[in-house]
């Protein structure tokens, strides 16, 4: 039984875990995603549907704050977009000026994210998203605890994206509860 499987199982998870690994290259075997999605959480619903595929830098540029967060460098008319909905975020207090510099961006350049169901997955993630009820999601914890990897951060609002490189530069677990405005590009 794979550890995929065994998470599956033991939480009684509905919607299966996501892999999610960031790599030099494309893994052999594994294709590209066919169109990109409006937002990069997007990619993490497709995944949880059961399809294994990779995307690159390009794929991203739709959702210019989810490429900022994967650590994706942004051509100068996503980088403007960017700063626009930023600047609107803003505006809508949804954030602050004081909160831009915090919130969490992968490191290290990007080249391809590699999606999968955990239970499919032929790589080693580098993180894995799981979506569960309350009840899940504290057995989960309870369970990071134990093993000395439960991160010790609150729930992270916003953005959701941002909760990948928060477990990737703490090496702990990251918990946030997605989007809380309704928005046509977030699947999160």
């Amino acid at each position: 039984m794979t550890q995929g499987t065994q998470i599956q199982e033991l939480l009684g998870l509905k919607v299966p875990a996501v892999a999610i690994a960031f790599r030099d290259a494309a893994p052999a075997g594994i294709p590209r995603i066919t169109s990109p999605t409006a937002a990069g959480c997007g990619y993490w619903k497709l995944a949880a549907e059961g399809k294994v595929f990779y995307t690159e830098a390009s794929d991203h540029y739709t959702c210019p704050v989810g490429a900022h967060t994967h650590g994706v460098d942004l051509p100068p008319q996503v980088a403007t977009e960017l700063n626009g909905l930023v600047q609107t975020m803003v505006g809508m207090q949804y954030l602050t000026m004081a909160e831009i510099p915090m919130i969490p961006r992968r490191q290290g350049t990007f080249h391809v994210a590699v999606y999968a169901p955990l239970t499919q997955a032929t790589f080693t993630p580098d993180v894995v998203l799981v979506r569960g009820t309350v009840k899940q999601l504290m057995l989960l914890a309870e369970a990071a605890q134990s093993a000395g990897v439960a991160g010790g951060g609150a729930t992270m609002g916003r953005p959701t994206c941002a909760v990948l490189p928060e477990s990737l530069q703490s090496e702990t677990t990251a918990t946030s509860f997605g989007r809380a405005v309704s928005s046509s590009k977030c699947n999160g």
